[in-house]
């Protein structure tokens, strides 16, 4: 193991997590590299670190256990200069870990986007300290990583999605309608065979899509967190009724107005709300019950989100052009179940594919 310290930081005043914390995010850190990223000890690992929060601290001692023979980097300690240097000295299939307290930014470099060009393997952990205390504990267990369940329950959604000719989620007594085919399914399961970029930001567990046909999605959802401008995780203490019509917000029934206040920044930069993404989370750590600050990691929560905004890259759509559209917002619903084709392929708060 090498370590890169250029100078000692001032201490950061917070408790640390238990041993026994360590200990289970040691194991699960273990498959994903072992089992989703699929490392090799033949390939050289940098892990790039810093000491801004318990969470971050407990992940980089667990990414130690794991890769005894990786380079440490503490980001504050290391110029950004010296960083982009060592990567530059990395082979396609190396791997690159980042525990970022925040999101570590090298000028203009955009991290991973850039290790992925250079065939690198990528494991980002960013904004660890939206997560404190007992959040640490559900990101750690949201870490765990079950092949048969993501491979398999995913695999088999995407089959179920990329054949639909319909969707409907009901969020206890409304239904969101879905009145006609999807986009083919995009995965987020730590299967990477047959992609070009090997890793992304964990905790993973996702399969998302939209309407083909944007203005066919009607009726109303139940959501009870959505991401405010702060992107955090904003619980209201009522869900509140999101009404439809043609793909666009048109109602917000029992709002707050922090959530007033989403719907004007959209509305003021993009004129009208749409509604694009449908997304199939997959990560039994999180749920209605068991939350995190960090919108991106909530993201993974199991049961259906949804974005407001008229930004979403993934997917071309005639009249939004890349560059132009702003906003992407999330959104959780309250699922009761959801239905592909009039069967149902999620209830009890579980998938049943």
């Amino acid at each position: 193991m090498t370590a890169i310290m250029l100078a000692t930081l001032p201490d950061v005043i917070f408790d640390p997590l238990p041993a026994s914390a360590i200990d289970a995010a040691t194991t699960h850190l273990h498959d994903v590299l072992q089992l989703a990223i699929e490392y090799s000890p033949a390939n050289r690992a940098v892990v790039v670190s810093d000491t801004g929060c318990a969470l971050a601290c407990a992940l980089t001692e667990a990414y130690r256990r794991c890769l005894p023979e990786a380079t440490f980097i503490d980001f504050a300690s290391v110029a950004p200069e010296q960083i982009q240097a060592l990567f530059a000295t990395l082979d396609a299939g190396d791997l690159v870990v980042l525990v970022q307290s925040t999101n570590f930014r090298l000028d203009a470099y955009r991290i991973r986007v850039e290790l992925f060009k250079r065939g690198l393997k990528v494991i980002e952990h960013p904004h660890l300290a939206r997560m404190p205390g007992e959040q640490s504990l559900h990101y750690i267990a949201a870490l765990a990583y079950d092949p048969l369940y993501y491979r398999g329950t995913g695999m088999a959604l995407k089959e179920r999605i990329d054949r639909a000719g319909s969707a409907v989620v009901d969020s206890g007594g409304e239904q969101l309608v879905f009145g006609g085919p999807l986009e083919s399914a995009k995965i987020n399961i730590g299967d990477y065979r047959g992609m070009t970029n090997v890793g992304g930001q964990f905790p993973i567990g996702e399969v998302f899509t939209e309407a083909r046909d944007l203005e066919a999605v009607n009726g109303r959802v139940r959501i009870f967190v959505f991401g405010d401008t702060a992107f955090s995780v904003n619980q209201p203490a009522k869900p509140i009724t999101l009404v439809i019509s043609k793909g666009r917000v048109v109602e917000a029934v029992d709002s707050t107005p922090e959530f007033d206040q989403v719907l004007a920044n959209i509305r003021a930069d993009e004129g009208e709300v749409w509604l694009r993404e449908l997304g199939f989370g997959m990560n039994r750590a999180f749920s209605k019950d068991c939350t995190v600050g960090d919108i991106g990691t909530f993201e993974r929560m199991c049961g259906i989100h949804l974005s407001l905004g008229a930004k979403h890259g993934i997917y071309a759509k005639p009249g939004f052009k890349r560059g132009v559209v702003r906003h992407h917002v999330d959104v959780f619903a309250v699922t009761e179940s959801v239905l592909l084709d009039g069967v149902a392929v999620y209830r009890d708060g579980a998938w049943v594919v």
